[in-house]
């Protein structure tokens, strides 16, 4: 699975840092763990079960800033089924 231009619109928006952020996106339940400046960072998408769970695939971000706080690298890694 890739993500689309659609949903990397949508991950790179602030959120409220250090923090879970559920949302639906599209026919998919998602959830986006947050770093202390409220980049997404972990997102799991797939769908969720009553527990709460997200049974689907997680991929994880590669945020790389220099000393000034401008960002060098920036992509996402699929990292497998959850």
């Amino acid at each position: 699975m890739k993500i689309g231009d659609k949903l990397l619109k949508e991950l790179r928006k602030k959120y409220e840092p250090s923090s879970l952020v559920h949302f639906q996106f599209g026919r998919f339940n998602a959830a986006v763990k947050t770093d202390e400046d409220g980049n997404a960072i972990m997102l799991f998408i797939g769908k969720e079960h009553s527990s709460g769970l997200i049974q689907g695939n997680r991929f994880t971000r590669v945020l790389v800033k220099d000393k000034s706080g401008k960002i060098i690298k920036d992509h996402w890694d699929h990292k497998g089924k959850v």
